[in-house]
């Protein structure tokens, strides 16, 4: 892997506060109609982490061959709980992302790093107007939720994800979490489903089991 020297070598350190939970299996139909509540955009990709050397408190990948992504982890400001429907460890980060030249053609998967496949629906709220609202998929807003619910596919199984991640200023970062939680979790996921401590963790976390 070589890194292409960039004009601007590297944007604008981006912080979140995030919750993330991940599930063994296929995505269920009804977990997706869920979902479609409210409007989305889709994506497919294959990012690649790096989990030799593991870099405590940090999460690097290699962003769908265009970017690479180094995340510092900052800390938790506690547990997001919505009762009777879900429950995880929110986590604060701070990512730096800077311009990258593909993976060589000769290695479809370097030592070291471990890719994964993903395929993503992406819905948007804003706290803009005081109250939590679904935003165009898309627009870009200084302050704003994202809310993925991904089909993961890595180390030969299928797997799931449901993430949540609000940025903007730091002291609306946990209102704008929570209130998208509870919008969300207003109806609680289908099959009995209720994320708990035991599924919260990143993808850093995950992929380092």
């Amino acid at each position: 892997m070589t890194a292409e020297p960039p004009e601007n070598p590297v944007t604008e350190a981006a912080r979140s506060l995030e919750v993330r939970w991940i599930f063994p299996g296929q995505l269920e139909t009804a977990v997706a109609g869920w979902f479609a509540r409210f409007p989305a955009r889709m994506e497919s990709r294959e990012d690649t982490y790096l989990l030799d050397p593991q870099l405590r408190g940090l999460s690097v990948k290699v962003r769908g061959d265009r970017a690479l992504e180094v995340k510092v982890y900052r800390g938790s400001p506690g547990i997001l709980e919505v009762p009777g429907r879900a429950r995880g460890r929110m986590e604060s980060w701070q990512k730096w992302s800077f311009p990258f030249s593909p993976l060589r053609p000769d290695s479809s998967e370097p030592a070291g790093w471990r890719p994964v496949r993903k395929r993503r629906r992406i819905s948007q709220f804003s706290l803009a107007s005081g109250q939590v609202e679904a935003r165009a998929p898309g627009l870009s807003q200084e302050s704003r939720c994202e809310v993925e619910l991904t089909e993961i596919h890595a180390r030969s199984q299928d797997w799931w994800t449901l993430g949540f991640e609000a940025t903007g200023p730091a002291d609306l970062l946990r209102s704008e979490l929570e209130a998208t939680a509870a919008l969300m979790f207003a109806q609680a996921l289908p099959g009995g489903v209720e994320p708990g401590p035991d599924e919260s963790r990143s993808y850093a976390e995950w992929l380092g089991i």
